[in-house]
This record gives C-alpha cells, sequence and structure tokens, in this order.
C-alpha cells in the first residue's frame, strides 16, 4: 500500500549557467510543474577538481569543446553563496522547497548554515569517506544517488551513514545511470528492488534517458522519490541542457507521475464504489430459457444464463439443476427463490 506520495525533485542543476536570473526561472518552471522540490548543485571549482582534470566525453560534445578542463567549465557555473538566500527566499514565495547538493566538505558546511534539513548525495561521492560522515552526523534525510556503483560500494556507503549518525529509516537510495542521456540498454530499472531488499531501504530514481517514460515505470515500480534534470531551453550552452527536459516536459512528467500514484491505489482486490452500479449490468443471473410450468424440474435444458445480475447468481447453477419450480416462468424471466 503506497501510504505517502512520489517525491519529485526537478534537478536544475548548474543549468543556470551560473547566472541569477536564469536560477529563479528554473525556479519558476519547476513550481509551475508541480514538483516538490527544484535542486541546484553548490560548489567550488577549485575544492572540486584538479586545474587539469579532463571533462566527460559528454560534456565535450554538449558544450561543443574537443578538450578542456573541468575546471574552466565549473568556474563558469557555480553558484554564488549570495545567491543561494536569494532562491530560498524565491522558493517560498512560489512554495516549493529549495535544495542544493554540496560536492565537497566546504560546501556541505555553508548548506547546513542554510537549513538544509534534508540532503542528497551525488554519485560521484558515494565513495567519499569524510563526505558521507560529515552528512550522517547532521542525522537528517539522506537521499543517495547510485550511478557508476555496485551494489557492494552501495552497501559500503549505506554502512558508513548508519555508522555515524543516521538511521536507516531516514535514508533513500536512488538507483541512477550516469551517462548523459542514458540509453534504454542501460537503464536497468529493476536493480531498484534489488537495493531495496538487499539494503532494507526506501528506494527511487535518478533518471538520465531522453523523455519521460522510464521515470513513470520507476514509481508503478515502487519509487518513492524521482529526481529528473530540467532547462529553460535544451539549446542552451552548457553541459546538461541536452539531456534535460524543457518546461512543457516537466510539467507532464509531474502529471504522468501523480496519475500513476493515484492509479496504484491499494493492496487489496476490491470492488471500488464506482463499480458496484454496474454489477447488475454487466453481471448475470440465472433466466427461464423458455416457458416454465409450475411443478416442472429445472434442467439445462429450461435454464439459461443472462443479464441482468439481479437475480439468482449463477454460481448456483448447480444447487438449482434438479429442483422443482415453485410456479409458473416465463422465457427470459429471472428465476427466483
Amino acid at each position: 500500500m503506497r501510504l505517502k506520495k512520489v517525491l519529485i525533485i526537478a534537478e536544475a542543476g548548474v543549468n543556470h549557467n551560473g547566472d541569477l536570473e536564469t536560477a529563479i526561472k528554473l525556479i519558476d518552471v519547476a513550481a509551475e510543474a508541480g514538483a516538490d522540490i527544484v535542486k541546484f548543485q553548490t560548489f567550488k571549482a577549485e575544492t572540486l577538481v584538479t586545474s587539469e582534470a579532463p571533462m566527460a566525453e559528454y560534456q565535450k560534445n554538449n558544450i561543443g569543446m574537443n578538450g578542456g578542463s573541468q575546471f574552466n567549465m565549473l568556474k563558469k557555473l557555480e553558484l554564488k553563496p549570495e545567491y543561494h538566500h536569494a532562491l530560498i527566499e524565491h522558493c517560498r514565495k512560489k512554495n516549493i522547497k529549495f535544495l542544493s547538493t554540496g560536492f565537497d566538505v566546504a560546501s556541505l558546511d555553508f548548506l547546513k548554515t542554510l537549513g538544509m534539513g534534508i540532503w542528497k548525495i551525488p554519485s560521484g561521492e558515494i565513495t567519499n569517506l569524510p563526505y558521507l560522515e560529515r552528512l550522517a552526523a547532521t542525522g537528517d534525510p539522506i537521499i543517495l544517488s547510485t550511478g557508476m556503483a555496485d551494489l557492494v560500494e552501495v552497501r559500503d556507503a549505506v554502512k558508513v551513514l548508519t555508522s555515524k549518525g543516521t538511521p536507516l529509516s531516514k535514508i533513500t537510495v536512488l538507483h541512477c545511470n550516469t551517462d548523459y542521456p542514458t540509453k534504454m540498454s542501460d537503464v536497468n530499472l529493476n536493480v531498484m528492488a534489488t537495493l531495496g531488499a538487499d539494503l532494507g531501504v526506501a528506494v527511487g530514481y535518478s533518471d538520465h534517458t531522453m523523455g519521460i517514460e522510464v521515470p513513470i515505470a520507476a514509481v508503478a515500480l515502487g519509487a518513492t522519490v524521482i529526481e529528473k534534470h530540467f532547462t529553460l531551453d535544451r539549446n542552451m550552452e552548457g553541459p546538461d541542457h541536452k539531456a534535460s527536459l524543457e518546461p512543457h516536459e516537466l510539467k507532464a512528467m509531474v502529471t504522468s507521475i501523480r496519475n500513476i500514484e493515484e492509479a496504484l491505489g491499494v493492496s487489496q482486490k476490491i470492488p471500488t464504489q464506482s463499480e458496484f452500479k454496474n454489477r447488475a449490468v454487466a453481471r448475470k443471473s440465472l433466466v427461464a430459457k423458455v416457458n416454465i410450468k409450475r411443478g416442472e424440474v429445472f434442467s439445462e435444458e429450461n435454464l439459461t444464463v443472462l443479464r441482468p445480475g439481479t437475480g439468482i447468481s449463477p454460481m448456483r447453477w448447480y444447487e438449482f439443476l434438479g429442483k422443482t419450480a415453485a410456479r409458473d416462468y416465463s422465457i427470459n424471466e429471472l428465476i427466483d427463490e
């Protein structure tokens, strides 16, 4: 039985391109779409990568560069500390929760001063022991992405979190594939069930496929959290825009997820109230196949089964065969007790 709605995280990430006005517009889009959380990324390039760390292939492809360093790219994508306050205030006005992922310990400490209350660990930090320990000590709810990790690494990360102060009940593990965009053949959505059974945690899905069908399917398979990148325009310059949803797509995803979670309902097989009125119309009753005289014996020759279902249930067919008619029946008349 599903007790609470799916938490939908609209991942703005670095799609603001370092511009406050663009970041505010992203909040507006996420709120209009009906997402629960709009999430950004907090980092300093100097404390995230070395000056010579190369870009990923998808980053080179998406920003049209054959070479270059992560550092130069990320420096342009930093969310300035002073921007955070403006974005948090705008989120309050739009009735959507602000969240940002810190990519280093210093950023975590800064975000803690802003009263996050919930934390999102990106896939790249799943093997960062000092980082995991710092977050675990907060005792706050934690959402852990698992892209690029095997099951042993996920177990190790969860063990660090629980041993350093975070109860298992406050941990949600997201299945994720860290390729942008992720090919359908690499999604492996059934891993969600494996993670839940092995770790004893709530599970969800962080999606990098093109389109919205996979996160919707994840909800049908039991995801309690969905995270999805979005942008104002996929043609904008930057590493993540091309693998992000545009505003109308984000809204369609949220609407579809809400429909699916409502359709999942409860686990008991019982008729709904809306069905009861159709029982008499769709079900059948024992009916006189021909005119039957009082005293005649009911048989397969003079009984049949027809709609409506307001008479004797056909499940009692053999109970009535061989009985004697207590009165006359006309053809197509419902048999009674």
